[in-house]
C-alpha cells in the first residue's frame, strides 16, 4: 500500500534536515550567535566590516538611525 512508504519517507527527511538545525546549534556553540555571514565576496566583507564599524555588532540588523549624523 501507499503508506508503506512514510517511513522510509520520514528517515529521509529527518536526514536531510537535520545538518540544517544542526548547523545552528554548533554557530552557537562556537560563534556565540545562531547565525554565520559568509565572508567569500567581497560584498558581503565589506557589509560585515561596515556594520562591525557602525556598532561592534554585525548580527543585530540596523536602520538608519545608528549611522552618525554629520
Amino acid at each position: 500500500m501507499w503508506f508503506e512508504i512514510i517511513p522510509s519517507f520520514a528517515i529521509v527527511s529527518l536526514a536531510l534536515a537535520a545538518p540544517g538545525y544542526a548547523i545552528y546549534g554548533l554557530h552557537k556553540l562556537a560563534l556565540g550567535n545562531p547565525y554565520r555571514r559568509g565572508m567569500e565576496e567581497r560584498h558581503n566583507r565589506m557589509d560585515y566590516q561596515r556594520d562591525r564599524r557602525l556598532t561592534a555588532n554585525p548580527y543585530i540588523q540596523n536602520g538608519l538611525e545608528v549611522i552618525p549624523d554629520e
